[in-house]
């Protein structure tokens, strides 16, 4: 008999429905990742001051994501306060210690603590706060990831000054902040764009009544467009608009388990490019270090996973990154 269901088309799957796109897309969203420690470290070496880039960073998503704010304005009303003020903490807190402990550090230090050890600073809150205990699944990521940290700071401990563990506590701090942003977006509730615009207007504000009233400098006016355009394009385009965006396309279409591995791979990137556009040797402890680091995070994202299908592993966090 026949095949009846052959003799009816079949819808075509349209291009951006492809696995492959979401590969381009992720590995764009990967390199945008690293990108952005690479630009956090270099602000000590720009005439552009950490609020200057800081007032990129919030400024570029805010006005982009502008349009959608309206529609959304009754669901944003009804966001717990609570949840509000963690998610703000991604924003002015996390970018000034951020950005401190990359400029006592390096871009191998920022690239593998910062998202390195947020799935180790999850586990701590939610076990200290919420009680939940340690699965034995966990336990080999977190001996990954306390060794990758130990070994990066202990394995050049000739080359170790204080102030270089002044930036790894201060890196440190970062991840703690960036987990406490991760549990809010949790408890918010809302997707990308929405959550976007609270993190990007709400830091706006912060960052601009700071500036205005003397609590931060600024050296607006002392650099060019020129100067900033990288900034512009890595922070605020990249890091506030494509890749919050372009990882939930990703996991559209590849799945959150691939994503999330493919995307702790950044740690890895960002010690690599360092050494051509930065000029910062890596060693082979460090290098050592970052990889104990990655295989962590993996291991953390999958694990994040198999425990609560229903939402992101761990690794998405510096996903929503920006947002």
């Amino acid at each position: 008999m026949a095949d009846i269901a052959a003799t009816f088309p079949r819808p075509a799957i349209k291009w951006y429905e492809t696995a492959t796109v979401g590969y381009v897309v992720l590995a764009l969203v990967v390199l945008i990742w690293a990108g952005f420690a690479l630009t956090m470290r270099a602000i000590g070496k720009s005439p552009l001051a950490t609020a200057d880039v800081a007032l990129i960073r919030f400024v570029v998503p805010a006005v982009a994501l502008l349009p959608f704010l309206f529609g959304r304005l009754h669901v944003l009303r009804k966001v717990d306060s609570k949840a509000v003020l963690l998610v703000l903490a991604g924003g002015v807190p996390f970018y000034f210690v951020a950005s401190e402990g990359a400029r006592l550090t390096s871009a191998a230090y920022v690239g593998a603590l910062i998202p390195g050890t947020t799935p180790l600073a999850i586990l701590l809150i939610t076990r200290v706060f919420a009680g939940r205990k340690i699965s034995g699944r966990q336990v080999l990521p977190i001996g990954l990831i306390l060794a990758g940290v130990v070994l990066m700071v202990a394995g050049q401990r000739h080359l170790v000054t204080a102030e270089t563990l002044r930036g790894v506590g201060l890196l440190l701090l970062a991840s703690l902040i960036w987990a406490v942003y991760t549990i809010g977006l949790r408890r918010t509730g809302l997707d990308a764009v929405s959550n976007g615009l609270l993190l990007s207007i709400g830091s706006l504000l912060a960052l601009v009544s700071m500036m205005l009233a003397g609590l931060i400098g600024t050296n607006l006016g002392h650099f060019t467009v020129g100067e900033a355009l990288p900034y512009v394009l890595v922070q605020g385009v990249g890091t506030g608009l494509i890749s919050t965006l372009g990882y939930a396309f990703a996991i559209s279409r590849l799945g959150a388990s691939r994503s999330a591995t493919i995307g702790s791979l950044s740690p890895a990137l960002t010690s690599l490019l360092a050494v051509p556009l930065l000029g910062e040797p890596l060693a082979v402890t460090t290098a050592v270090a970052v990889v104990l680091l990655t295989f962590g995070v993996m291991l953390a994202s999958r694990t994040g996973e198999h425990r609560a299908e229903q939402r992101s592993p761990s690794a998405q966090l510096l996903q929503q990154t920006s947002a």
